[in-house]
């Protein structure tokens, strides 16, 4: 009988928020595999629990992945746990997971931690609708293309950045989105925790005269319906009425609700369009 993968979130700093099930997990498992095994044995020695340990992080998931499917084959129930916060979220874990998916291997996630989550909720940005995009490429070509295709992004958006990164990536965030509003979060949970909220423009300006410390988490307001709206106008005034309402029906709208959208957008009665369209459509 196969055993079982736990999904086990870890503090993001404060010990105190690890959870009853956690920690009862990690002391009921055959094996906890870690992103740093060293990292990992303070917190157990803290819950004074001992376990075997393997390593498993990004430059060992492909062979350690085997190994940890080949364990849980036999019957071992085995942890996995990251530094910090929950697995398989910007981390190898994901790989880990989808192997189990192919081996038939139940997954267990024990829930706790999660620095964008708790970044978002403290923002004082929108948190009804949101996308997590977590770290940016390091390629300054694939940096650019991944910020211009979330220019339009409606959502409230949420990504993790290092220190050395933060300054370049704000300056590339104003180039790409314009003005927004961003609430930048570090040493989330820990004494010194910390949410500056303010724009792209307030942020760069602060920190070009203060190095930035500490890993952030950057909630970025998205583009607001008006705006959207705005723009839109700006194209439709280019267009007549009759490539107005083409555009809604090569988009897949009957033709009855183009010519109702194309009213609304430029303010005029359905029976003005109705009257163009059919005359020069």
């Amino acid at each position: 009988m196969n055993g079982k993968l736990y999904l086990c979130a870890t503090p993001i700093g404060n010990l105190g928020d690890i959870t009853y099930r956690c920690v009862e997990t990690l002391k009921s498992v055959d094996m906890i595999a870690a992103e740093d095994t060293r990292h990992t044995l303070g917190l157990l020695n803290h819950l004074n629990i001992e376990k075997p340990m393997t390593s498993y992080f990004e430059h060992n998931r492909r062979e350690k992945g085997e190994y940890l499917i080949s364990e849980m084959k036999n019957g071992k129930n085995i942890a996995l746990v990251s530094d910090a916060g929950t697995p398989a979220i910007s981390d190898p874990g994901e790989d880990l997971v989808k192997l189990c998916a192919e081996n038939g291997i139940e997954v267990v996630p024990i829930p706790g931690a999660v620095a964008g989550i708790n970044a978002l909720i403290a923002s004082g940005l929108p948190t009804g609708r949101f996308t997590f995009e977590g770290f940016l490429t390091v390629n300054k070509r694939g940096r650019n293309e991944m910020l211009e295709s979330l220019k339009n992004e409606e959502r409230t958006m949420i990504f993790y950045e290092a220190p050395h990164k933060l300054l370049s990536t704000l300056k590339d965030m104003k180039k790409a989105f314009g003005e927004r509003r961003i609430s930048l979060c570090r040493e989330l949970t820990k004494l010194h925790e910390e949410f500056f909220r303010t724009t792209l423009s307030g942020a760069i300006a602060f920190y070009e005269d203060n190095a930035p410390r500490g890993e952030f988490v950057l909630v970025v307001e998205g583009k607001s319906h008006e705006e959207i709206m705005e723009e839109n106008a700006r194209e439709w005034e280019k267009m007549t009425v009759c490539e107005h309402v083409e555009m809604y029906i090569s988009q897949g709208m009957a033709e009855k609700e183009a010519l109702k959208q194309t009213a609304q957008d430029r303010g005029v009665s359905k029976r003005d369009i109705y009257s163009e369209y059919k005359i020069n459509g």
